[in-house]
């Protein structure tokens, strides 16, 4: 056999590799979506859930996902950008880097399952915050933290060396170039960072089944009082997502309905996941256009 024979067979495998794995994935997601899509409509998406009747929606749990999200997202990018800066254009190679390096890998590792647990034993139970929004979000911080800290790091240090160079020359300090320079650059990088990693929080449900709870209490969105357990901006609520509400029909749901209602919201949660990954890859590139005007 020679080497163009090995090499045409070896690329072969590989393309026969990919082929299964993309016909698997989009054969899951083409069941969950023929399934679920008939059952969507305005209604589905804006009407609060029943628990012994038919005709029950998801309009407060798919609430309950963004607004999560919002404030995860306020929590975890601001210590993700300041630990990204650090670790690019700051941070000495030394015992002290590799411990952090090493710490966001474990980090990165652990099942959301373990990270639910923490989030319960620590927000939920030690610090008095009970099955809440703030719970879930925290929880879900710890969860975030490494792909959004490895992800800015990654995207500055993309930035070429000659553009941080340029803005010491033009008298700038170290901190005036990173914020100037440095960081506008890696934008379009760190832009798709976040949006990915939305994707990911949204679609979580083991975390938040211990620390944001499984009820959705009904939401008056008249009531803007912050400490009210009825008010939608309240932190301090029990917060059912989409995905634990998926969870929680499948396992304990007395609907009569129930088959229908987690076919729809699943797909509904599909189509949220691939519209933050579609989105990503979109806005990134669009940026990235503006910026380099390409």
């Amino acid at each position: 056999m020679n080497a163009k024979r090995s090499d045409k067979i070896a690329t072969g495998v590989l393309y026969g590799i990919s082929a299964t794995i993309v016909l698997i994935l989009a054969a899951l997601l083409l069941y969950i979506l023929v399934r679920g899509v008939p059952h969507i409509s305005w209604k589905f998406l804006t009407q609060p859930s029943k628990a012994y009747q038919e005709g029950g929606g998801i309009g407060i749990q798919l609430f309950n996902s963004f607004y999560l999200l919002l404030i995860t997202m306020l929590i975890s990018f601001p210590i993700s950008l300041g630990a990204g800066i650090y670790l690019s254009e700051y941070a000495k190679k030394n015992w002290l880097t590799d411990l952090i390096r090493t710490s966001i890998e474990i980090l990165s590792s652990l099942p959301s399952v373990v990270v639910g647990l923490f989030g319960f034993l620590v927000f939920v139970v030690q610090f008095g915050y009970g099955f809440s929004i703030i719970s879930g979000a925290l929880a879900l911080t710890f969860f975030n933290l490494p792909l959004l800290t490895r992800n800015v790091e990654e995207s500055l240090r993309a930035i070429h060396y000659t553009q941080r160079e340029a803005g010491l020359a033009l008298g700038l300090s170290r901190w005036e170039t990173v914020m100037r320079i440095v960081v506008p650059e890696a934008t379009p990088g760190i832009l798709t960072g976040i949006i990915l990693s939305s994707g990911r929080i949204f679609g979580e449900a083991a975390a938040l089944i211990y620390t944001a709870g499984q009820s959705a209490p009904a939401l008056d969105f008249s009531n803007w009082n912050p400490l009210s357990v009825s008010s939608p901006i309240s932190i301090f609520r029990q917060a059912e997502t989409l995905a634990v509400h998926i969870w929680k029909i499948n396992t304990e749901g007395t609907m009569p309905d129930g088959a229908a209602v987690s076919a729809g919201a699943s797909a509904v949660l599909i189509i949220a996941v691939l519209l933050f990954n579609f989105g990503a890859r979109a806005v990134g590139k669009r940026l990235y256009n503006k910026m380099t005007s390409a």
